[in-house]
This record gives C-alpha cells, structure tokens and sequence, in this order.
C-alpha cells in the first residue's frame, strides 16, 4: 500500500451534546475543529474528503469535496464511510483504501495513516482502527473500497453500530499512549470544548 490513500472526514452528526448546529465549526484556539482536523490530515492522505449533510455551502471555505449519507435517516458514521467508499468508487476507481477520521478530533496523530496501514498488514485483517486508553475508536479507522456492499448491505437491513460491523469482518487496532494528549481526545459538549483548549494551552505543539 504505497501510495497515500484518500481521507474521510466524518461531520455527518447531528451535535445535540453541542447544542446542534456544526460542530466541526466552533472554533478552538481561533479556528474551527475542522480547520486542525484538515491541518493534521493533509499531509498524510493523497485528498481529502468532508462527509456532511444539509447545505455542503457551510463547509465550501475548506475547498473539499462533500458527500452526503445515501442512507437515509441520519445513520451514523457507517452511512458517512459507505458515502465517502462510493465516492472513490465513482471518483477514484484505482484506489482500494480510504481513511476515516470524525471531524471533532483535532489532535488527531501525524503518523495516524502510517501506523493504522501497518497495524492492518500486520495483522493481516482487511480493516483496521486507532486506540488508546485502552479503548478502540472505530470511527477513526482504514477501510477497503472492496468491503462498500457488505456495508451497504448491513445499513439497508438496521446495522449502525460501527465497531460491531468491523470486529464481524476483522479488524487490527493501532494503540496510541494518552499522554501528554490523548490524540483521539473528540469534542462533544462545551465543557470538552473547554477542556480541548486547556490542553492546547498546556501542549502548544499539539
């Protein structure tokens, strides 16, 4: 797997923790989470993708593609990775990988894709995911082009839950330590919000 596949960013939630609206925009050291989440992507995917519903025009700044859930309902992170899989199906046709990352995780790790690519060949599992504290984070994770109709499949019949599907087809996990930062640290409340710029404070090179 050498050439660097393409990255998914998952802003398809709904953020009632937040309040609703976007919560990828709220803004963390003067920016929005999306803009740190992209920063720390960029440089380890080929492209980069933005799963997101409604008007894609909220998100036209960052200049990424959007794709939308063609599961219907608000489905969870699997409608955004089946989309971003179509997506590279029709778009991309030579590529076989896509990277998935949610879109409130702005310390999101430099070497992410390298090690989640290693975990996987090692392993020898189609899939695999990142960790840390002991705790896998399926969201945030390396999927096959090869496995979008088993998906597709799995969300027509009722499946949403994310790791549940993955463990079924087998999937390595990548550990990371928590300190100083936990690099899976998401944003879901004001309070987490809050506490994502103490830690920024505390860790400026994060």
């Amino acid at each position: 797997m050498s050439a660097l596949p393409t990255g998914l960013i998952l802003a398809g939630g709904l953020a009632r923790r937040m309040g609703g609206g976007d919560k990828p925009l709220q803004h963390l050291a003067g920016k929005p989470i999306l803009a740190h989440v992209v920063e720390r992507l960029r440089g380890q995917c080929g492209s980069l993708l933005l799963n997101a519903n409604g008007d894609p025009a909220r998100f036209a700044a960052f200049g990424l593609p959007v794709v939308v859930d063609t599961v219907p309902g608000y489905a969870g992170p699997l409608a955004g990775i089946l989309a971003g899989l179509d997506w590279l199906a029709a778009e991309r046709p030579d590529e076989d990988w896509l990277v998935s990352v949610a879109a409130d995780t702005p310390f999101v790790p430099a070497d992410l894709v390298a090690r989640l690519q290693a975990a996987r060949a090692a392993a020898g599992t189609p899939l695999a995911c990142a960790a840390s504290g002991g705790r896998q984070h399926h969201a945030i994770a390396l999927w096959p082009v090869a496995l979008r109709e088993e998906l597709r499949a799995a969300l027509v019949a009722g499946e949403r839950r994310l790791g549940l599907w993955a463990a079924r087809h087998g999937v390595a996990a990548a550990e990371w330590p928590t300190e100083p930062v936990d690099p899976f640290f998401n944003i879901n409340t004001p309070e987490e919000l809050a506490g994502a710029e103490a830690l920024l404070r505390k860790n400026p090179a994060r």
